[in-house]
């Protein structure tokens, strides 16, 4: 570690802090809000679980129950999981892995943050306006006649979404206009790849988001008859517009999650990745193909039967890039030195997490199947083992991957691991037995359940809290690490990529002398 000014201690003071253009900076910023509301969110997860161990009304009513369920899908959603890698990780990385000394626009970064910060505390003022209970996708006709605040709720989520598309812009601008002397779009490392293509689908997609919440807002104040039925409405155009956005959204929580994973996986293999390329354009033509799949949400809807069978075969295409992203990370691995520390557990556990999310995303792709699952927790299960346990095993295992060019300091790898034991069972605990009671036909955002299916219930309840200690877990463990961890040096792991070829942590322009690229970025050759 050099011992020379570095980004955390060049100034000091809370108003150095919150001003500050610097990319790293920003970063840090983002990594202390995401993980403030993926605690508040996992409290109203864990209360959920909580009042569902046993049937009938144990802890929470039925009326808070359905806000419990609404904050904790909404601030997962829009506060944690899509601002997450790429606002955090992302961040403080793609200048650093493509040589630069910053992003192109650093007043921008921060205005990002800002409209983050800002439209996060407007949604949350709807806890003082009678909650909200309309789930985070905010279906009408309901959101438009209920008398609470999801009006707050949806200005809140249409400032936060400039803060993703100002990212998105940035990156792109950053990616064309500012890597090292030497590195063409071949040379760039496969995180910066994922992260590009998650840009354009935020400049893209995000804006229809805004649009629809806007219109929902006008509803709701004005009365314009876009959405209600009664005023000649149309409310499944609003599931058109909202799922336009929402099912690219999932892809700007996944791909930036699978290009940590190719960091992890070809470091801790100690081998340059398999089909480099193949897993690049991967990326792109997963984000190519996730603007024309968002019908499959909607095959009850009443949608024709023909346009029905057209959704159901696209949504199938998205698992061949997917496939092939999965298959070149195993190959990778083959006849690999490999070296399971804990970011490599967090890749494996991702890899296992995530095909199942896959494999049941081709289920119900398949248009008897998902009529017959449609609305159940069978849904509730194979949205969270692609959504958390892929974005939050990847988020999870790059922490500790890059923590110690962050801060400088090593984590202890005893108790890093002990984290991923209790977070990868308390996932499978919490949300296998899932696809069972959805196939059995329990309802999701119910309340209440019959008896026969309270076994499963409390075995999905009690892997919850598994889940809960295994991140506490997390919290101490980077904690420590920043209080009393030892001195990194410069690159603990070994790795090839640009960032690990300056100081821990690095200066406030990265590099003290600008970089050359003379090879490719993983040539462990």
């Amino acid at each position: 570690m050099s011992e020379g000014k570095n980004y955390l201690n060049e100034k000091k003071g809370l108003s150095s802090w919150l001003f500050t253009l610097d990319h790293k900076r920003i970063g840090i910023l983002y990594m202390i809000t995401v993980f403030t509301f993926f605690l508040l969110g996992g409290v109203f997860a864990l209360l959920m679980r909580l009042e569902l161990f046993k049937p009938g009304e144990n802890l929470i009513s039925a009326a808070l129950y359905n806000q419990f369920m609404t904050f904790h899908g909404a601030i997962m959603v829009f506060m944690v999981i899509i601002p997450g890698i790429p606002a955090f990780l992302g961040n403080f990385f793609l200048p650093l892995q493509i040589g630069a000394k910053d992003v192109a626009f650093p007043r921008i970064n921060l205005l990002s943050w800002y409209c983050l910060i800002v439209g996060a505390a407007v949604a949350l003022c709807s806890l003082f306006f009678n909650g909200v209970d309309t789930g985070w996708t905010f279906y009408t006709p309901y959101s438009i006649r209920t008398d609470n605040g999801t009006l707050w709720v949806v200005l809140g989520a249409f400032i936060m979404g400039f803060s993703s598309i100002l990212t998105g812009l940035n990156f792109i601008v950053t990616v064309h206009k500012l890597r090292a002397k030497g590195m063409g779009f071949f040379q760039m490392p496969l995180f910066v790849w994922s992260l590009y293509s998650t840009a354009i689908i935020q400049v893209l997609a995000t804006p229809v988001l805004a649009i629809t919440l806007l219109l929902l807002s006008a509803e709701r104040l004005m009365g314009i008859g876009i959405f209600d039925p009664k005023l000649g409405g149309d409310p499944v155009l609003f599931q058109h517009f909202f799922w336009f956005y929402s099912h690219p959204a999932v892809y700007i929580m996944i791909l930036p999650a699978m290009g940590i994973i190719s960091e992890l996986i070809t470091t801790f293999s100690r081998k340059t990745i398999f089909g480099y390329k193949a897993i690049a354009f991967s990326s792109v033509g997963i984000a190519a193909v996730s603007f024309f799949v968002w019908g499959h949400h909607m095959f009850v809807s009443g949608q024709s039967e023909w346009v029905g069978i057209l959704f159901s075969f696209i949504t199938m295409l998205v698992g061949v890039p997917t496939a092939i992203k999965v298959f070149n990370w195993v190959a990778t691995m083959y006849k690999g030195s490999i070296k399971f520390d804990a970011p490599m557990l967090y890749a494996n556990g991702f890899l296992f997490l995530f095909v199942i999310g896959g494999v049941t995303g081709i289920m119900l792709a398949t248009l008897a199947f998902d009529v017959h699952v449609h609305d159940t927790y069978f849904v509730v299960a194979h949205f969270h083992y692609v959504m958390v346990g892929g974005t939050l095993m990847a988020i999870t295992g790059g922490l500790y991957y890059w923590l110690p060019k962050m801060f400088g300091r090593m984590y202890n790898e005893f108790w890093a691991r002990i984290s991923f034991a209790f977070i990868f069972i308390g996932f499978n605990v919490t949300f296998f037995p899932q696809f069972i009671l959805g196939f059995m036909g329990m309802p999701r955002r119910y309340h209440d359940y019959t008896p026969v299916y309270e076994p499963l219930n409390q075995l999905s309840t009690a892997g919850s809290w598994m889940i809960g200690v295994g991140f506490v877990i997390v919290f101490f463990v980077v904690l420590q690490a920043l209080l009393k961890g030892e001195k990194a040096n410069s690159n603990p792991w070994g790795a090839v990529t640009l960032e690990w070829q300056t100081d821990s942590p690095p200066p406030h322009e990265n590099f003290h002398e600008a970089p050359m690229i003379t090879k490719g970025p993983y040539d462990y050759n």
